[in-house]
């Protein structure tokens, strides 16, 4: 009984911490590369039950992210015209459910960070169903991968750890650094411009008396 105890409360643990990675915006480390830590340090654990856990938690995570950047940036810092900027995306998408469960399918079975792309869906007020289930497949398939493979990278990386670490952390800063200006640059964009005609340009905000 206290064995079942200590795994129901290990289990518990790690899925709150990695809920909590998945919550904050930037500078959190990578669910797979703590995943990989684990199933290196216990191997015990399993691959299925340790990746089912993460991508449990990761989806959960990155969704309720998703619903902060909706509640305090879309309603509370963005601009009426910002707002219906960012709209244009949202009308566009729920046209294309199938492209909107592809791309966050193919996105989740890759290592990259997303943090952009949950708080940019956040943004525009899109049901949040559309994007949970293909990115909880996609992240078990890519955790379960990485887990189970993540001795032999190790034994690779330790070939030049000190090398092989400082360009990981080079990138995982610079792609974090990025965060800010990046969202400025998806709140700013006419999408609407873009998804109509093909081309880029700025939005810009109409302001009283402005004429056209």
């Amino acid at each position: 009984m206290t064995a079942l105890h200590n795994q129901a409360l290990l289990v518990a643990g790690l899925f709150a911490l990695i809920f909590a990675l998945n919550v904050i915006p930037a500078f959190a480390p990578p669910t797979w590369v703590t995943l990989s830590v684990i199933g290196l340090t216990v191997p015990s654990a399993g691959v299925v039950p340790l990746a089912l856990i993460g991508a449990g938690a990761a989806t959960l995570g990155r969704v309720t992210l998703s619903k902060l950047a909706r509640w305090i940036v879309r309603q509370r810092i963005l601009s009426d015209g910002a707002r219906h900027n960012v709209d244009a995306i949202k009308d566009a998408l729920e046209k294309r459910y199938m492209l909107t469960f592809s791309v966050f399918l193919a996105y989740a079975f890759s290592p990259l960070p997303s943090n952009y792309l949950f708080i940019a869906y956040g943004l525009t007020a899109l049901r949040l169903s559309l994007v949970a289930l293909p990115f909880f497949i996609g992240r078990f398939i890519s955790y379960s991968f990485w887990i189970s493979t993540s001795s032999a990278i190790s034994d690779r990386l330790d070939l030049d750890s000190l090398e092989s670490g400082s360009y990981l952390g080079i990138y995982f800063v610079a792609s974090q650094l990025l965060l800010i200006p990046a969202m400025f640059c998806f709140t700013k964009i006419d999408w609407r411009v873009l998804i109509d005609e093909r081309r880029i340009t700025w939005h810009r905000e109409t302001r009283p008396g402005d004429v056209g």
